[in-house]
């Protein structure tokens, strides 16, 4: 019930029409309903407590009632308590309380004519019937009027089939404001899954953004060259290429759920990058190996193991997640889990091929001599210094 939390109701999207004038509400929650229809992918088109509901008034006459000597609360109460019921006390048995209700006769209360012979007692003590102190006659009403931050509100709702939510909703607000001619003081605004995703989207990136932003600084002072920090970026978007295929061969639709997979792919990309540039700097800076193609081919092939074995761990602890991602409640976790299984396979087969091969190519490695002699130059540097 995540879409009731959201916008207050079992729909995907509700489109709120805020105002002052009841009627006006109504009459543009029509025309709003109306032109969602012509819309693509909406489907389940409702309006929210539309009027027209039966009811009968009951408009008491004035002057019939100072006639009278009746007081105008002490009519109604007679109505309250003849048709919707008094309580007058409680009565118990055992440990159980009961309320005492007074209400009329059901036979006396089941015809809709029957209610202005309803006799009133008046302070003299003459009966008279409602019917000669009160109008009464069958009208439409409200059975709800619905307030948001103390505001009157008219609702329609709708659910999307076979789109993006967020693109229906761009479409069905070109829509609504092009055929829609809103009175001054009569606003409306979009609530449910489309704006929390909007929102979530934006703080999702925003962090995702500082988050990288700190990353590269990091890397910047561990790897201590720019051309091996480059080599461990320039990986992350080639082993986004599975991730954006994954989307494409599920239906092309970039949810919120996708966003974060991503995100995941980008971890765990650089941690493998990192795993086969930091061995690459122990093999020629610690074990003094030449930088070859020798070197670059055992590196490659003492990171096979774990890069292996936790993209495969990975891949398999979300492959039942994949599989039911049409599965109610997997909304975010299905796709997820399918962006980050099409990721992995591109991002184990880049960083165990395409890395290595840049690294022999672009990669910068020297043993810690000969990296002091260069930033010594003209000093006597030794192993034993």
């Amino acid at each position: 019930r995540i879409e009731e939390t959201l916008s207050g109701y079992t729909a995907a999207v509700a489109v709120n029409i805020f105002g002052n004038d009841l009627d006006v509400l109504d009459q543009k929650a029509q025309e709003v309903a109306r032109a969602l229809g012509g819309v693509p992918s909406v489907t389940e088109v409702t309006v929210q407590s539309p009027p027209g509901l039966p009811q009968l008034t009951i408009r008491l006459r004035k002057s019939a009632l100072v006639r009278w000597g009746f007081a105008p609360t002490d009519v109604l109460d007679v109505v309250r308590s003849a048709y919707a019921g008094d309580t007058v006390g409680q009565t118990y048995q055992g440990n159980q309380v009961f309320n005492v209700v007074l209400i009329l006769n059901a036979k006396d209360r089941s015809s809709v004519s029957d209610i202005g012979n309803l006799p009133l007692r008046a302070p003299d003590g003459t009966l008279v019937p409602l019917k000669q102190v009160a109008d009464i006659y069958e009208a439409s009403g409200r059975y709800q009027i619905m307030h948001q931050g103390g505001q009157r509100m008219a609702s329609v709702t709708f659910n999307v089939a076979g789109g993006s939510t967020s693109a229906v909703v761009q479409a069905a607000q070109s829509r609504i404001a092009s055929q829609v001619k809103l009175p001054p003081g009569t606003y409306i605004q979009f609530a449910g899954s489309a704006q929390a995703q909007a929102q979530a989207q934006s703080n999702l990136i925003l962090n995702s953004v500082i988050a990288g932003v700190a990353i590269v600084l990091l890397l910047s002072i561990v790897t201590r060259r720019w051309q091996n920090l480059l080599l461990i970026l320039v990986n992350v978007p080639f082993a986004l290429v599975g991730g954006v295929l994954a989307v494409f061969g599920t239906g092309g639709l970039l949810t919120l759920g996708s966003m974060i997979g991503f995100v995941t792919v980008f971890g765990i990309t650089v941690r493998n990058s990192i795993l086969i540039i930091s061995h690459y700097e122990h093999l020629v800076e610690v074990e003094g190996m030449s930088w070859d193609l020798a070197t670059a081919i055992r590196g490659a092939g003492d990171r096979l193991t774990p890069i292996l074995m936790t993209s495969l761990v990975t891949g398999l602890g979300l492959l039942p997640l994949a599989i039911g991602s049409g599965a109610p409640g997997q909304e975010i976790e299905g796709p997820m889990a399918i962006v980050i299984l099409g990721g992995l396979l591109t991002s184990m087969v880049l960083n165990l091929l395409v890395l290595p091969t840049l690294a022999l190519r672009y990669g910068r490695f020297a043993p810690i001599v000969d990296e002091l002699a260069t930033s010594y130059p003209g000093t006597a540097v030794t192993a034993d210094d």
